[in-house]
């Protein structure tokens, strides 16, 4: 997960690092990530999916060039 979240924008970043606790400390609600970056609780979870898509689509998209290389050989 960690070498695709610089594929992330800054705020997704903070969201995601924050709720999954990537900077080794304690996991944070959608209340405290909302009040440290000023915006409202109910914004958090959409950022937080939009970041989470970007990541997969991105490892999707290696997992498929993998394959392709494999498959070249």
């Amino acid at each position: 997960m960690k070498q695709y979240i610089d594929i992330l924008d800054d705020r997704e970043k903070e969201v995601i690092v924050g709720r999954f606790g990537l900077d080794l400390k304690k996991e944070k609600t959608q209340r405290e990530i909302a009040k440290e970056l000023g915006i409202s609780r109910s914004y958090v979870p959409r950022i937080e999916k939009r970041a989470l898509m970007k990541m997969f689509h991105e490892f999707y998209r290696a997992e498929k060039e993998k394959r392709k290389k494999a498959k070249g050989k």
